[in-house]
């Protein structure tokens, strides 16, 4: 008989992909105990080294997601100046383990749920009392004993597993009153892909393909046209299985795909048509990046025209701004162009409702599998804006324990806490801002001005502004003095981390991604922005006497929300250098609670 162990937490979390990630480290560093379950051997779903895809979010000035995916993207800056994959896998796993709180199962497949059927709160039905995963590396069976349960998956596994309601397909355009073309609901989706990468090298370098990859001519690419020299290629569209079940048919899916992705390369390679003589084959993908498959059902399901309308959500934890970039069920062998591209605001709110299940219990769940319709699907299922709603599950699993309640009870009672604390956390919610102390609204500013205590934490016209905040003069503390003591909770700290990536090098596609599809011989190396404090120091003052209450080198971090828990008559912040070796630093955000 094999092994079998059982973990009792507050949280598991199914799934570390960039939702997944995101979620058990804002639950962790809130206070939970979190088991996270991944069935591959290394983090980062589609985002990792196995499939390539890029972490793409909200287009628009100052719109680049923060909280802890900017945490990520930074550490990646100053330790992976090359973009080269295993280090970005290193990134997200360091990121996991420096979390006590987190027990991370690699390697460890969900395959099976127990459930009691009942009438709970909030109307529910269903409660999960555990989930098993089996680790193939240790021939161990894992029984995770938790109070509430996250799927991460992008696959929604937890949904066959427990009975929670999911749709799947593509609604009518009658259904939700859409934008569609379809006539009636299908089972039709979005397909998977293997990925190419190449790389360019200082000789000729040939390429014989194997006798069972796939012959291709021109024809095929009448609408998608390779081009190694464009920065953004790449090869999103070697897609198929939109037209079959991208679960149960994924190992054929991709039996096709990889003679498919072998069979592009030869064209590439060796049609003559590409300049291409000296490019190598730098990565395959064998196993498949998926876009769609089940969506779960939640207390709200947003649609299209909550998107384009740009509706602000009372319960609004995250925020969009990708297209509605819908790819054709057929894919690849799809004549005509592969995807829609239809512009969408941005940044556009999305609802917590969205999050949780209907009639599961203790049920949340991030990414690309939240409760939507399949038009609201295609530009909400972009990594960067699943990792937003990731860290917002986290944080209300952490709130939910915290309070005894459900996913549902911190809708209910526990709404605006959990909004105050993501944006603590840095993150961006659209026409939210985050609360400051009364003491800080009229203590007196030395060497600053009213704009480091406005909360507004980037420029953006939702603020009215294009600017933000002030800038100051390495090595002048910027002080608020108070004619009484006054006791403070929590200082928050807001630096200018360039998100517009302006500062880094070469052009916007290799400004603005993590990572690098192709690398070319002057493919240059990327730096931690230019705009970001290096360093600096935070004192607090009582009785005359200073005390250092937080001294930071080398910082790659935007934001900061320190503890203090003091009287004190005043709090200065002396920033000391920063990253592009500049006389002044931006500073966005100071203020306190």
């Amino acid at each position: 008989m094999l092994a079998r162990k059982i973990i009792q937490t507050d949280f598991c979390v199914i799934g570390g992909g960039m939702a997944g990630i995101c979620a058990a480290i804002a639950a962790a560093r809130e206070g939970a105990k979190v088991v996270l379950m991944h069935e591959r051997p290394v983090l980062g779903g589609n985002a990792s080294s196995e499939i390539r895809m890029w972490v793409c979010g909200a287009h628009g000035e100052n719109n680049r997601e923060t909280g802890i995916l900017e945490e990520i993207a930074l550490e990646n800056c100053y330790r992976n100046p090359t973009k080269n994959y295993y280090i970005w896998d290193t990134v997200l796993y360091d990121f996991v383990k420096r979390e006590e709180n987190i027990t991370l199962l690699l390697n460890c497949t969900c395959m099976d749920a127990e459930t009691e059927e009942g009438g709970f709160a909030d109307g529910r039905t269903i409660r999960i009392k555990k989930v098993s995963g089996y680790q193939m590396t240790t021939q161990t069976f894992f029984d995770v004993l938790a109070t509430n349960y996250a799927d991460c998956s992008g696959d929604s596994v937890l949904a066959p597993l427990t009975g929670a309601e999911f749709r799947i397909g593509r609604e009518s355009a009658e259904e939700f009153g859409e934008e569609t073309h379809v006539k009636e609901h299908d089972n039709l989706t979005m397909g998977n892909s293997c990925l190419i990468q190449g790389r360019q090298t200082h000789r000729p370098v040939s390429f014989t393909p194997p006798l069972w990859s796939t012959k291709l001519g021109d024809k095929d690419f009448l609408y998608r046209c390779p081009d190694l020299y464009n920065p953004y290629e790449n090869f999103w569209y070697l897609e198929l299985g939109g037209n079959r079940d991208t679960i149960a048919d994924a190992e054929e899916i991709t039996s096709e795909l990889v003679p498919l992705a072998l069979g592009t390369w030869d064209y590439i390679k060796n049609s003559g048509k590409f300049d291409a003589e000296n490019w190598e084959l730098d990565f395959l993908g064998f196993l498949a990046g998926k876009r769609e498959s089940r969506r779960m059902v939640g207390e709200y399901i947003i649609k299209q025209q909550d998107i384009s309308g740009n509706r602000i959500f009372e319960d609004t934890i995250a925020f969009g701004g990708w297209t509605l970039d819908d790819h054709f069920p057929d894919g690849f062998y799809h004549n005509g162009v592969p995807n829609t591209h239809i512009l969408t605001p941005s940044p556009y709110c999305i609802p917590y409702r969205a999050l949780y299940s209907k009639n599961v219990e203790n049920l949340f769940f991030a990414g690309r599998n939240i409760s939507m319709t399949h038009m609201a699907m295609s530009s909400i299922r972009v990594m960067a804006t699943c990792a937003l709603l990731g860290q917002a599950v986290g944080t209300a699993a952490a709130i939910a324990v915290k309070h005894n309640i459900t996913p549902h009870g911190v809708y209910l009672n526990q709404l605006e806490n959990l909004q105050q604390t993501l944006m603590r956390a840095d993150c961006f919610l659209p026409h939210f801002q985050r609360n400051i102390g009364t003491e800080c609204k009229t203590a007196t500013i030395k060497n600053g001005n009213e704009h480091i205590r406005d909360t507004q934490d980037r420029a953006h016209t939702i603020y009215q502004s294009k600017e933000c905040g002030i800038c100051v003069q390495n090595g002048v503390p910027v002080s608020y003095v108070f004619e009484q003591p006054v006791f403070i909770s929590r200082i928050h700290l807001t630096f200018d981390s360039d998100l517009n990536r302006s500062t880094l090098p070469d052009n916007p596609c290799e400004r603005m991604h993590m990572t690098r599809s192709n690398t070319y011989l002057d493919s240059p190396d990327q730096y931690v922005p230019k705009t970001l404090c290096k360093a600096y120091r935070l004192c607090g003052y009582c009785d005359g006497e200073e005390t250092v209450l937080l001294e930071v080198s080398d910082n790659r971090k935007r934001a900061y929300d320190i503890p203090v828990e003091k009287k004190l008559t005043g709090i200065s912040l002396t920033i000391l250098e920063n990253w592009g070796e500049t006389e002044k630093t931006n500073l966005f955000s100071y203020d306190f609670q």
